[in-house]
């Protein structure tokens, strides 16, 4: 998960990731994409980045959860008037959601980001660097995936919720996990 640091600026990095995307694609002749990380001090900086990545043709964009709830939703309107896809990274949530005595539970996260229009999620796995509960990990699944969430005690799931119409979230695995280890 990197944004922009003085050995690896972020406009190179997104040429260099770019090229390598288009030539897998044009190799293989199927769809290949990398997440781009937008992340940066200011929403100018923010939206520049994010211009710059869908100029060179990506269909998605990263953001790190630090930057906030504010700039969240700005980048997901940004995203929507732009027909991008934004994938919300969970760096910095430890800093609420290990916090035994007064954090928040990342599921209250995802559900705040779900509310924000966040595309994608990174909430965690079973397996892995990223490890969690299995049984926590899918209620925060359920979360982003379930039209109607049902009470679920063991998977966190406190009370039944009717998400209407509001779009739903695609959660993501990293840390190199793929599906096929996820059972």
């Amino acid at each position: 998960n990197i944004n922009s640091q003085p050995f690896m600026h972020w406009r190179d990095r997104f040429l260099f990731v770019m090229e390598a995307v288009n030539k897998a694609s044009a190799e293989t002749g199927e769809v290949k994409g990398s997440y781009l990380n937008v992340t940066g001090a200011t929403m100018e900086d923010m939206y520049e980045r994010a211009e710059f990545a869908k100029d060179l043709g990506s269909v998605i964009v990263m953001v790190d959860l630090v930057i906030g709830y504010t700039a969240i939703q700005s980048m997901s309107n940004w995203c929507r008037k732009n027909d991008m896809i934004m994938h919300m990274h969970r760096a910095g949530h430890g800093t609420y959601t290990r916090q035994k005595n007064h954090g928040v539970s990342f599921r209250v996260i995802a559900k705040w980001l779900r509310l924000a229009g966040c595309d994608h999620l990174h909430c965690g796995t079973a397996v892995g660097k990223l490890e969690g509960d299995p049984m926590t990990v899918q209620g925060y699944y359920n979360v982003c995936r379930d039209s109607y969430t049902v009470t679920d005690l063991p998977r966190g799931l406190y009370f039944d919720q009717d998400w209407a119409d509001m779009k739903k979230v695609m959660p993501v695995a990293s840390g190199g996990i793929h599906a096929g280890q996820m059972h």
